[in-house]
């Protein structure tokens, strides 16, 4: 019995080679998914910026004032234009490290103010040009600490509404004073709608961030799951086998030289326990061992849940016969490890059925992707495991566009 601390932190150490060595990494939620919102929130933003358009566009036809000044008008629409897409590029690149209102953003906002204060002594109707201040209040506000955002808003929404009340004088002819309130009020309105506007489409941008990160942290804790289940299984019974090799070959080592014959007899168990431990070993690695179909399906389901997937099972996997519970079993790995790799599914459906003389599995995804399309070196090694039983894997794409499926599915005789 001596050394048995030693052999004890061996053992733990070659447990840990052994699940690092078949241990794999299960990716994240699909990049292509997020690179697409991520466009789409984009655009919503920057899409905005036509209500700078307009103006422009309205005073480039109009024939009452002079080139000079149509021209410096839109240089100041463009200007404001160019500014807000650098601010949400800006806001989606570096959301963490915003520290605004910076200069550039006070200066650019001035700008628009000072411009829509001028349309309003300048055109009959200039109630389009305060889009301009709105549109860059908009993208200052993005790159605002939250704790400053209600103060920034604020601010800017005063400053357009006083630069409206403060132009008006000059306007030939004069505006009525209720008229004018109303202009005003109409102002600092757009501006708070349109930076509600942005801030709850970047708000939507962080909540499908936090979502993200969450399902990636949950396919993790899933994999860790399966990997500490691997590990118990293999420690149960590589422990019980080590030890009592240990103790059969310290029996033995005692024996020889005071009783040869026993000494070869602990040495035939010695080795036969060592045969025993290397099979059984072999049997954990591939999944044979203490793991049922039954098993292999309520693992596929925690984990394609834990990937934010809806999966459905539809049978009985008793039904399966004994012989080919890991057969179908494997077929069900396979298929949820290409269902997390390579698709960006949301739903999937495991059929089993028998009829007559044979057992269907069948795997049904959403999402698929033009890798997925292609079958793999695992379905092909799950094709000549079937064949050897006298049956047939397939996997095919059905459907086309947003409605096509991928299907991997597997049959086997049920008598041989």
């Amino acid at each position: 019995m001596r050394n048995t601390a030693g052999n004890d932190d061996i053992c733990h150490s070659v447990f840990a080679v052994i699940l690092t060595t078949v241990s794999e990494e299960t990716p994240g939620p699909s990049a292509t998914r997020m690179r697409r919102m991520r466009n789409y929130t984009w655009f919503s933003l920057v899409f905005l910026s036509y209500l700078a358009v307009i103006p422009a566009l309205q005073i480039a036809v109009d024939d009452d004032i002079d080139l000079a000044t149509t021209l410096a008008l839109i240089a100041s629409a463009v200007v404001a234009v160019a500014q807000r897409v650098r601010f949400v590029n800006r806001a989606l690149r570096k959301r963490e490290s915003s520290t605004g209102p910076t200069v550039e953003h006070v200066v650019t906002f001035a700008v628009a103010v000072l411009t829509w204060g001028y349309s309003v002594t300048l055109q009959i109707d200039p109630l389009w040009w305060c889009f301009l201040p709105s549109i860059v209040a908009g993208g200052v506000v993005l790159n605002t600490p939250t704790g400053r955002r209600m103060w920034a808003t604020l601010a800017m929404a005063t400053c357009t509404g006083v630069a409206c009340l403060a132009a008006a004088p000059w306007r030939q002819p004069a505006l009525e004073p209720r008229v004018t309130w109303v202009l005003a009020g109409l102002s600092v309105a757009f501006v708070v709608a349109l930076i509600l506007l942005d801030v709850t489409q970047v708000w939507f941008w962080d909540t499908v961030l936090e979502l993200d990160r969450s399902r990636t942290m949950a396919e993790e804790l899933a994999v860790t799951r399966e990997r500490l289940r691997f590990a118990a299984d293999l420690h149960d019974i590589q422990g019980h086998h080590l030890q009592a090799i240990m103790l059969k070959g310290e029996l033995a080592e005692r024996l020889i030289g005071r009783d040869n014959d026993a000494a070869r007899t602990q040495a035939s168990e010695l080795t036969e326990l060592a045969r025993t431990a290397l099979t059984d070993t072999r049997r954990v690695v591939h999944g044979y061992r203490g793991t049922t179909l039954k098993t292999e399906i309520t693992n596929a389901v925690d984990i394609l849940g834990a990937a934010g997937i809806d999966a459905e099972v539809r049978g009985e996997s008793h039904t399966v016969p004994p012989p080919l519970q890991s057969l179908f079993g494997a077929l069900v790995r396979e298929g949820t490890t290409n269902i997390l790799r390579h698709s960006q599914a949301t739903r999937c459906e495991l059929t089993l059925r028998t009829d007559g003389e044979t057992a269907h599995v069948r795997l049904v995804n959403d999402g698929i992707t033009p890798q997925e399309t292609r079958p793999g070196s695992g379905i092909e090694s799950l094709r000549e495991r079937f064949t050897a039983l006298g049956g047939d894997v397939y996997a095919r794409v059905v459907g086309a566009g947003d409605d096509a499926t991928f299907e991997l599915g597997g049959h086997a005789p049920t008598r041989r």
